[in-house]
């Protein structure tokens, strides 16, 4: 199944024309629309997702559906358990997320919200392919869809080899509420440190016990680290 016949199916065929470089355009207006991949705050549920909802309101963004990245990708949290995605690809897996297509102007409060010009995070180019949500396992099994060229919110250079390292070099499938649970707010965040103080914190404290470890045991791991 292609990405084209994937909108099909979708209702989405007769209103977007997908490109291959990044882009979609809308049939109604003719103009040219950036595909973007979210995977963390800003999908179905989450807290920052009511930024989508406004731009879908006013028509400067389209959800055109669920997708996983077509290569393994490091998909990790940071300070506060925000999620962050790292540009190293064949490491981690394959990560899902959700596919919108948003007009420039919302590319740009995207990119306001995710730091692109504090070095927060980088808008990267990446490969995605549309999947049904109740027929992933078909999809997988049965189908070599084609690949979508869109772009993501990776973790900054700067800082993301340690972020991965930090993370014991393991990653998620999925930021689902399991992965968010602990998330605080931007805005319920110390508010004299900057976002990029905060990451630093966080790579620079000791790392947690694995999850699986024994409760006693992770106890000695926490008493140790403290000293």
């Amino acid at each position: 199944m292609g990405a084209a016949d994937s909108l099909e199916e979708m209702g989405m065929g007769n209103h977007y024309s997908l490109h291959n470089d990044n882009t979609s355009t809308c049939s109604g207006s003719g103009s040219s629309s950036t595909l973007i991949f979210t995977y963390g705050t800003l999908k179905h549920g989450f807290s920052n997702h009511t930024l989508l909802q406004d731009m879908m309101a006013s028509g400067d963004a389209a959800f055109l559906g669920l997708c996983r990245t077509a290569n393994q990708l490091p998909l990790v949290c940071g300070p506060y358990r925000v999620p962050f995605l790292l540009n190293f690809h064949g490491r981690g897996h394959p990560v899902s997320g959700e596919l919108y297509s948003v007009s420039p102007r919302a590319l740009a409060r995207m990119d306001d919200l995710e730091g692109v010009t504090r070095g927060h995070y980088d808008r990267l180019p990446i490969r995605v392919v549309l999947i049904h949500e109740e027929e992933e396992e078909e999809e997988e099994e049965d189908h070599d869809p084609l690949p979508i060229e869109a772009e993501a919110y990776y973790a900054h250079s700067t800082y993301a080899e340690a972020l991965w390292k930090r993370n014991g070099e393991k990653g998620y499938h999925c930021y689902s509420e399991k992965e968010a649970k602990g998330y605080v707010k931007r805005k319920d965040r110390p508010q004299h440190l900057s976002f990029l103080d905060q990451i630093q914190l966080f790579l620079s404290s000791p790392s947690p016990p694995p999850p699986d470890l024994h409760p006693i045991a992770a106890a000695g791991v926490a008493t140790t680290a403290s000293k």
